[in-house]
């Protein structure tokens, strides 16, 4: 098995950049997600925003993140993200750990996009992982990746939502894909994960899979399936 494809998602629902080497943290691969979009009720994803996913987030290369190639900050990102997310909606900066939905890292492999029949990108990996043969990660969660000097735990299979149904190049939506999921992956596709060793990796490191169980890091500050929110400015 190898790191076949590494992504980062520098605003949340938005277009991610694809990457041949990545930083893992102990916020998962370093720059994801540092921006979202909020409204006047709060944070405003691709669930209910589904024009965001047509919007793409990016890292300049002094690490800046961009949104359609500008500062997330600028007027020209603020006209775009309200011609997709309403009068209200405008970027964010924040940085801690409940920006992301459930766990940091989110890994897919060659195996199970293959069974799930649609475009990759759907599932929005950080980490795809080739060489896995169908649905055998199915079997993983409670075991240890190890990529490199990175060590990743695997928590549990990632429960799936609308965003699957929205094509990443043309935004129509088919609401088919995710009654599929249901229907035959018992709504779960890809894997939930934490970074328990930071390292450095790189599409065509070779993974491991080993038999050791990591404590999921719920006690270190991640709260396992709780809602995303931000503090109030």
């Amino acid at each position: 098995m190898h790191v076949a494809e590494l992504w980062r998602f520098p605003v949340k629902s938005m277009r991610g950049e694809q990457l041949t080497s990545a930083e893992l943290t102990g916020d998962g691969v370093s720059g994801d997600r540092l921006v979202h979009v909020r409204g006047s009720r709060g944070v405003l994803t691709a669930r209910t925003r589904h024009g965001l996913l047509g919007l793409a987030g990016s890292t300049s290369p002094d690490g800046q993140t961009l949104i359609n190639g500008d500062r997330w900050d600028s007027a020209q990102a603020a006209v775009a993200i309200r011609q997709v997310a309403g009068s209200d909606a405008e970027a964010v900066h924040y940085a801690g750990r409940e920006r992301f939905d459930v766990m940091p890292l989110l890994v897919a492999t060659d195996g199970g996009i293959g069974a799930f029949g649609h475009e990759g990108r759907r599932l929005r990996p950080n980490i795809v992982i080739g060489g896995v043969d169908g649905l055998t990660e199915r079997s993983w969660p409670g075991r240890t990746l190890r990529i490199g000097d990175a060590v990743v735990g695997m928590l549990k299979l990632r429960a799936r939502c609308i965003v699957t149904t929205i094509d990443p190049d043309s935004g129509e939506q088919n609401l088919d894909v995710l009654r599929r999921i249901h229907r035959e992956f018992d709504g779960c596709v890809a894997l939930d994960c934490w970074v328990e060793r930071p390292g450095v990796i790189r599409v065509g490191d070779p993974v491991e899979v080993v038999d050791e169980y990591l404590e999921p890091p719920a006690r270190g500050g991640w709260i396992v399936g709780a809602p995303y929110l931000v503090p109030a400015r």
